[in-house]
């Protein structure tokens, strides 16, 4: 699953990153270090700027994290609905038409993911640990109250794979380059080929072993990605350590 994550680059960055343009406005929010549900977030998505446009425009925008479908009551399932499976996505009712029409990608430096171990669990922040960002799939949808809308997405997830098995047994799906255009194209309805994970991807991960401090949502700080030394009796798995 995926439910903390970082993304710290500011909008241009990630427009220059993505081939977008910022479509963010003053609404961008600043780098975060330990993104938990419902917080606003950056999207890089594919639409018409007007609805007279003659073709699509990629651009980074604002949504809110937890999907909320549209004929939803209230806002108050978007924390829950902060993952959707892969799997069943084009299935179930709540993702369904967000699946088909309204795909995005969520841009991260790395997620967080916990590992049970003796008494505790570990964090660990996967991260390509040069630079580049993950593009990790999701979807989006309107809510409207008032006249005024509300754009949620959620990030799709799948079975872990490769050393990823070792941490967690779910992770975000996560799509090379060239991948990125079909799975933003708004004129495909279709984008189950591109619903399982791409082992290329996962063999570049690095997993590091992160301070327990990103368990609380009140820490926010470069800190939180740095890679701790653990103690013989504190590493839940040695195989991870040689892989990074």
């Amino acid at each position: 699953m995926c439910g903390r994550y970082a993304s710290t680059k500011d909008p241009a960055l990630l427009a220059a990153e993505f081939d977008a343009v910022d479509g963010t406005g003053d609404e961008a929010p600043g780098a975060d270090y330990n993104i938990a549900p419902t917080k606003h977030v950056m999207a890089v998505v594919e639409r018409k700027p007007a609805e007279d446009a003659a073709e699509v425009e990629r651009s980074i925008r604002v949504m809110r994290w937890g999907l909320v479908p549209h004929w939803a009551k209230d806002l108050s399932g978007a924390a829950k609905m902060i993952n959707a499976r892969a799997e069943s996505v084009l299935e179930k009712p709540a993702y369904k038409q967000s699946a088909m029409k309204r795909r995005c990608i969520l841009p991260a430096d790395g997620w967080y993911e916990w590992q049970p171990g003796e008494g505790r669990k570990q964090p660990y922040f996967i991260t390509l640990g040069d630079g580049a960002s993950l593009a990790m799939a999701g979807i989006w949808s309107v809510w409207w109250k008032d006249d005024v809308p509300t754009v949620t997405c959620a990030v799709l997830t799948t079975d872990a794979i490769g050393a990823m098995t070792e941490v967690h047994h779910r992770m975000p799906l996560l799509l090379p380059r060239d991948r990125w255009s079909a799975w933003l194209d708004p004129t495909s309805q279709d984008p189950s080929e591109l619903l399982a994970p791409d082992p290329s991807i996962v063999d570049a991960l690095e997993l590091r072993p992160v301070s327990m401090a990103v368990n609380s949502v009140k820490n926010n700080n470069p800190s939180l990605m740095e890679r701790v030394s653990l103690n013989e009796e504190e590493k839940p798995s040695p195989t991870l350590f040689e892989l990074s």
